[in-house]
């Protein structure tokens, strides 16, 4: 059962500003890289569903989290079906994320009321997924969508509407800046922000420093 609810993981997203996504079959790489994010002022993580046994590796992460890490929401992404949401859900995930817009796992994530991020690349894909129950909406991918300026078009017809752009962000202060200034809610960052040499030199401690810059990058331009 997840150990936050939906509205938690909404303000936290809202809060924190940036949701790490990360995935390794190592399980040990994933405490490292929960842990060094944690220690760098993280509190939202999103774990990518990807390779064979991978809910298997969140089972473990997860039950670290929740005895190392106690504040960090740990959540799933690149889920696209019901199946697999249910099967999340069940290991505990605290939120889903997923590339497309699959009217099936808004059922099963409202139903045990998780919350829910579908992609989207679309002002009617958008309203869809409001209407369907999303808090914050996925932007997938961020840049091939059409950028900071696609998130401030947006903003238009639908002000009330919480984005959350992945794909196309990096650590730097003129990439977040637009971001934020165009109206994002928070972003997801994957491999520019935990890049491999960070891996494959244990570098960890680096890690953290670049989250603890990257969150005070974000409090100047959130608005």
């Amino acid at each position: 059962m997840a150990r936050f609810t939906r509205i938690q993981v909404a303000v936290k997203m809202q809060e924190t500003g940036m949701i790490p996504v990360f995935y390794n079959k190592d399980i040990e790489i994933c405490k490292k890289v929960l842990k060094a994010c944690y220690d760098g002022g993280v509190r939202v993580f999103e774990f990518t569903n990807r390779g064979d046994f991978a809910h298997e590796v969140f089972t473990e992460l997860n039950k670290y989290a929740a005895k190392e890490t106690p504040e960090m929401i740990l959540g799933v992404g690149s889920v696209v079906d019901a199946g697999t949401t249910s099967l999340y859900i069940q290991l505990g995930a605290n939120f889903i994320v997923s590339p497309v817009l699959n009217e099936d796992m808004a059922k099963v994530c409202n139903r045990r009321k998780i919350s829910w991020s579908p992609g989207c690349g679309s002002v009617t894909e958008i309203s869809k997924a409001e209407e369907l129950g999303a808090e914050i909406v996925k932007i997938f991918p961020g840049s091939q969508v059409g950028g900071p300026k696609f998130v401030e078009a947006v903003k238009g017809p639908l002000p009330w509407s919480s984005i959350m752009p992945t794909g196309g962000v990096d650590t730097s202060e003129e990439n977040l800046a637009a971001w934020f200034k165009a109206g994002a809610t928070c972003v997801g960052m994957g491999s520019q922000l935990v890049g491999k040499d960070i891996i494959e030199k244990n570098d960890y401690q680096k890690l953290t420093d670049t989250c603890k810059q990257v969150l005070e990058i974000i409090k100047k331009f959130k608005k």
